[in-house]
């Protein structure tokens, strides 16, 4: 299972970004998918999860400003960010609970990263 983050970028601050992340491989079913984001020397955070039942969780920094989506046909799910503000700026990465055989639990896989620099 290989999951590819793209979208990240340089914005100024108030602007948008969309991020992608597309899981292929031998994929049985995706429980759930989710963006995570660090700077270096602090540790990884969730931003926001989405479930295989569209149930979704936010971070508060995250709330009212960005929107996690997905496709499931494509397994592919999507952070919509906007009003960016410069304490946004972090690696963005994407993590799926996949499980690839019926007896098999469902297990996390995580994408390269994709960077998020907010500055004018």
């Amino acid at each position: 299972v290989q999951l590819q983050a793209s979208g990240g970028g340089l914005v100024q601050p108030g602007g948008s970004l969309r991020l992608s992340c597309a899981a292929t491989g031998s994929i049985l079913s995706i429980y759930a998918m989710s963006w995570y984001r660090q700077v270096p020397g602090k540790q990884r955070e969730l931003v926001a999860a989405i479930t295989s039942g569209d149930s979704t969780n936010y971070a508060d920094f995250a709330q009212g400003r960005f929107t996690i989506s997905r496709d499931s046909a494509k397994n592919t799910v999507y952070l919509q960010m906007n009003s960016l503000k410069s304490e946004d700026t972090a690696a963005y990465y994407c993590n799926a609970k996949v499980k690839i055989i019926i007896a098999a639990p469902y297990s996390d896989y995580w994408g390269q990263g994709t960077q998020v620099t907010v500055s004018s």
